[in-house]
């Protein structure tokens, strides 16, 4: 398994569309942007086929240290959960 930073991905979809890098760039960019300050306003984001991203409350809940095995709170948090889309469950997760 290999990682593939926002660099690569910019660079890939402008040898794709033939785009140069310095507009391709600032397009992608804004889109990671609005979809963080979406899900900021506690709103979900769906796109068809790919997934859905949604911000969820997380309860306040009691854990324990491992090490001392002492109780501790743990706050309750906003997270965000992705659930996959029909197209890419099938590409990642091909049935056999």
């Amino acid at each position: 398994m290999s990682t593939i930073t926002k660099k690569e991905l910019i660079d890939r979809i402008a040898d794709k569309t033939h785009t140069k890098r310095l507009i391709v760039k600032p397009v992608i960019q804004s889109f990671l942007d609005e979809i963080i300050r979406e899900l900021a306003k506690n709103n979900r984001l769906e796109f068809r086929d790919f997934g859905v991203f949604e911000p969820r409350l997380r309860i306040a809940r009691k854990a324990r240290n491992p090490k001392t095995q002492e109780e501790v709170g743990v706050p309750a948090a906003r997270v965000v959960r992705f659930k996959e889309g029909r197209l890419m469950k099938q590409k990642v997760r091909p049935s056999k």
